[in-house]
């Protein structure tokens, strides 16, 4: 519509190539091993290390999951003295200690990846592991002398293998349709994300104790305890991320689309710019005025403005990619110049062809000139 703006909702219409979009990838599910009991004499496997420091806020608003600090577990060794029966020397045992480390789950964050206007960005949650933990057997040696005759005393060693989580991811949503009646664009969803709880039980090893035994003569072998050692359980909570959507409707100068936090304006690029130009046409004036109407109107003042630029697939992409950049830059110096919003506000952004709204090409492969204009457009966002 020559002269008039038409916004529309920045989501835009059918066929989105969701493959488009920069999508971190399908949902992983789940896997958890839970550990058990174990007299095997494999070493357990090592904590997870986690690559350079570990955060202390995230990028983009992404949550942050608190590290989870797992106690060094200490017994000390327990000494069992010579003793003489009959004659006959029983040496001195020292029953070892035990001394297992402290671990440690690390901190993350919830990454949340920068999205064009319009659109739901893609979101991931890390995976996480509590590591393996051996809690060491004991035993205490049989006595065989004159008139004594002691079994051995054992507690076998007990594990608890790594529990372990994969990570949950949802790709960037962009893709909408139109209603039946061509005017409206459907509401954009991303479905929610939830990483279960981790929890590796307790392990516990139970005393060991043997009495004082004497002889006939009265001599005697002297009692020993060696109390029990208990390494506690280790829970790391569940992390969620909600379902979040974008609605469209009717508002302000044309298609506006909103989120709980978001608006987002598309601006058809042939109603602003002569093709392969960038050069705002004269007529354009009269909707972006319309334009910085709805903005003072529904976006806080001083709350960051993107502008993002699009085209369709005719040309290179690196040129295509520069036109973008050219095209979101001169809406941006046109809102600062005409419209009086602080340039510190505003950023462009080009994505050239890389996020297309529409198929340029029709299933049998032809071009599609109705697609590609879909495609070539300006998208004008912010956070209300």
């Amino acid at each position: 519509m020559k002269g008039t703006l038409r916004i529309m909702a920045a989501a835009l219409l059918a066929g989105l190539l969701l493959s488009s979009c920069g999508a971190l990838g399908d949902d992983e599910p789940p896997n958890s091993k839970a550990g058990g009991t174990s007299t095997g004499s494999a070493s357990p496997s090592a904590a997870p290390t986690s690559p350079g420091p570990e955060p202390t806020s995230c990028p983009n608003g992404g949550e942050l999951i608190e590290a989870v600090e797992i106690p060094a577990v200490h017994a000390d060794p327990v000494r069992v003295p010579e003793a003489s029966i009959s004659g006959q020397k029983v040496p001195a045992v020292t029953v070892p200690g035990v001394d297992i480390p402290a671990q440690r789950v690390p901190a993350q964050c919830v990454e949340l990846k920068p999205t064009p206007g319009g659109c739901l960005g893609a979101v991931a949650i890390p995976g996480a592991s509590i590591p393996a933990v051996k809690l060491p057997g004991v035993t205490l040696p049989g006595v065989k002398a004159p008139g004594i005759d002691l079994p051995p005393v054992t507690r076998s060693a007990i594990w608890r293998d790594a529990v372990s989580r994969s990570p949950v991811t949802r790709q960037e949503v962009c893709q909408s349709k139109p209603s039946e009646e061509g005017q409206y664009v459907s509401s954009v969803y991303r479905s929610p994300l939830y990483r279960s709880p981790l929890y590796r039980s307790p392990v516990y090893r139970s005393p060991v104790y043997r009495a004082r035994t004497c002889n006939d003569k009265g001599e005697c072998i002297p009692a020993v305890s060696v109390p029990g050692v208990s390494v506690p359980g280790v829970s790391v909570r569940g992390v969620s991320v909600p379902g979040a959507s974008l609605k469209a409707y009717r508002a302000g100068p044309g298609q506006v689309i909103k989120g709980d936090g978001s608006i987002a304006y598309n601006i058809e690029a042939d109603v602003l710019f002569d093709f392969g130009k960038a050069d705002i046409k004269p007529d354009a004036a009269k909707g972006l005025e319309e334009l910085v109407a709805s903005i003072r109107k529904e976006v806080p003042s001083g709350a960051p403005i993107q502008v993002d630029g699009h085209t369709d697939s005719k040309g290179d992409p690196a040129s295509n990619k520069t036109l973008s950049e050219r095209r979101a830059q001169a809406i941006v110096d046109w809102l600062v110049t005409e419209g009086g919003i602080d340039r510190s506000r505003l950023k462009a952004t080009g994505y050239g062809e890389s996020k297309p709204a529409a198929s340029n090409t029709k299933p049998d492969g032809s071009d599609d000139p109705g697609g590609r204009a879909k495609n070539r457009r300006v998208v004008v966002s912010a956070t209300r």
